[in-house]
């Protein structure tokens, strides 16, 4: 898959009142370079309304459009992939449904980061590092796993879980060249700009810290 540092995904319950595809617009702007639906909360319908939004907008700009869980919807308005969690559809079921779309899947421990490699995932969720609302009851896998995930695991991986612009050094200094926020990118009235400090943490933790600034 195509290579990517800022992975943004939707949570409209942090900006009420601001439209989705404008949200996700400004986090595009600020360098978001891959972009997710997840909704957990609206009917199929409304998902997939939002999907045709998100897929042409992301199509204008050339940025990989990922759907969380529903594969159908995946499938009916030809976004780049999906993103499964770990109860979800089997990953080898999916990548017979999918076929050469991304998958990515949610890991918590190593086992579980080196069977989706062994399986043929194209990128692996790490997290939640932190405590996150988004994943409430959750425990963090902390920075551990992900420097365990940077000296094991050879397929792409972004940290994710309650990461924050306070905190994104240490995330990167632990050896994570790509990261995911939510309520961070799009709960802050200046998204575009939250995105351009990730951009430069991340540039910034490149040149730092060598060792994994090839991965």
């Amino acid at each position: 898959m195509r290579e990517f540092r800022l992975y943004a995904i939707t949570d409209e319950r942090s900006h009420p009142g601001r439209e989705l595809a404008e949200v996700m617009e400004e986090a595009i702007l600020g360098g978001a370079d891959i972009v997710q639906l997840r909704d957990k909360h609206s009917d199929r319908e409304a998902v997939l309304e939002k999907a045709k939004r998100l897929r042409e907008l992301t199509r204008r700009y050339d940025v990989p459009f990922i759907v969380n869980d529903y594969i159908d919807i995946a499938l009916e308005v030809d976004a780049d992939g999906i993103h499964l969690g770990q109860g979800d559809t089997p990953l080898p079921v999916a990548r017979e449904l999918v076929g050469g779309k991304i998958i990515g899947i949610s890991t918590h421990a190593i086992e579980e980061a080196l069977l989706a490699e062994q399986q043929g995932a194209d990128y692996i969720g790490v997290g939640p590092v932190y405590p996150t609302a988004t994943k409430a009851g959750a425990a963090p896998v902390t920075l551990s796993y992900v420097r365990e995930v940077a000296e094991k695991i050879r397929i792409p991986f972004v940290a994710i879980g309650g990461i924050k612009l306070h905190n994104a050094d240490e995330v990167i200094a632990a050896g994570a060249t790509r990261i995911c926020a939510v309520t961070e990118i799009v709960g802050n009235p200046d998204v575009r700009g939250t995105c351009e400090a990730f951009i430069r943490k991340l540039e910034q933790g490149g040149t730092a810290h060598g060792k994994y600034a090839q991965r």
